[in-house]
């Protein structure tokens, strides 16, 4: 029987903090990999990879992927939520900014502190825990604050994409919470998600009309072997290990480090400027984390 938590330990802090920092990292990767590999097709090797990685892993430590435990239906559902999460970032981000889709993308904690508590009342969230949830999301925006302008055509398209990536992510984690998904291994809740990707980003990839090629630079090696192992394998699961222990809408909140470090890897690697506005915005998302997890 897992043992579930009502507040987040150091254990899960540091997990959160090391899983937002190398998904920040992440983002600048799958940038600097596209002028090599188109967006799905970067998906499809890596969700493919990473299903085949998960199963060398359970089948090391004798961990059961295909009983019957019925499972399946919300398994699926979980795990096309996924896949549509990451269907609508890629797609987004050919009519809007990589910045201003952040924003919407990162609501996701605000669907999950809304609509978990409907099913599980242990996790409703009171008044300073949604003051501090609003104050880490201030924090975002206004670090991004002087790199959201942009024309680019149909820019409001890109937008209502990101908001939808949004969503399916919420929706991700409200069903494994609400579900009996929760009480699954962490390596059967992962499986279901990154194995269905695995089907479909290769048909998205295919249907969007993307050049498949094998003849990849050393970077574009390293650079998918990261996605792969660290991501879409290691810090995955961790991330599922995390949901089946602890409040989802408390560890939901600490993806707002997400795109701040995202910036900070943008000036280590791409020399973008570390701003007055990036180093207020870090503060105020360490200030919400506080409060979003501060004992009543």
């Amino acid at each position: 029987m897992i043992e579930r938590k009502t507040h987040l330990d150091g254990i899960a802090i540091s997990l959160l903090v090391a899983c937002c920092l190398f998904w920040g990292a992440q983002q600048v990767l799958i940038k600097a990999t596209l002028t090599e590999l188109p967006p799905f097709f970067q998906g499809a090797v890596r969700f493919i990879g990473a299903t085949l990685l998960l199963m060398l892993w359970c089948k090391w430590r004798n961990i059961p992927l295909w009983e019957r435990d019925g499972s399946s239906k919300a398994g699926l559902i979980a795990g096309a939520l996924f896949a549509v999460e990451f269907a609508f970032i890629y797609v987004g981000l050919q009519y809007t900014s990589a910045s201003r889709l952040t924003i919407f993308l990162y609501t996701s904690p605000f669907w999950v502190a809304v609509l978990v508590p409907l099913w599980v009342v242990s996790e409703k969230m009171g008044k300073w825990q949604w003051q501090g949830l609003t104050l880490a999301f201030c924090g975002v925006v206004f670090a991004l604050s002087d790199r959201l302008s942009g024309d680019q055509p149909k820019q409001w398209l890109g937008d209502a994409l990101a908001l939808a990536a949004g969503l399916a992510w919420g929706l991700t984690t409200v069903v494994i919470r609400t579900s009996g998904l929760v009480k699954l291994s962490a390596e059967k809740l992962l499986f279901y998600q990154i194995g269905v990707s695995a089907l479909l980003m290769p048909l998205l990839s295919l249907g969007m009309g993307e050049r498949w090629s094998f003849n990849w630079s050393g970077f574009a090696v390293v650079s998918i072997l990261l996605q792969t192992v660290v991501g879409a394998f290691i810090s995955y699961l961790a991330w599922m290990w995390m949901l089946g222990r602890y409040p989802a809408t408390k560890i939901s909140g600490y993806v707002f480090l997400t795109p701040l470090f995202a910036l900070i890897f943008s000036n280590l690697w791409l020399g973008d400027a570390i701003t007055m506005p990036l180093i207020a915005g870090l503060a105020c998302v360490a200030e919400g984390m506080l409060i979003v997890n501060r004992k009543s």
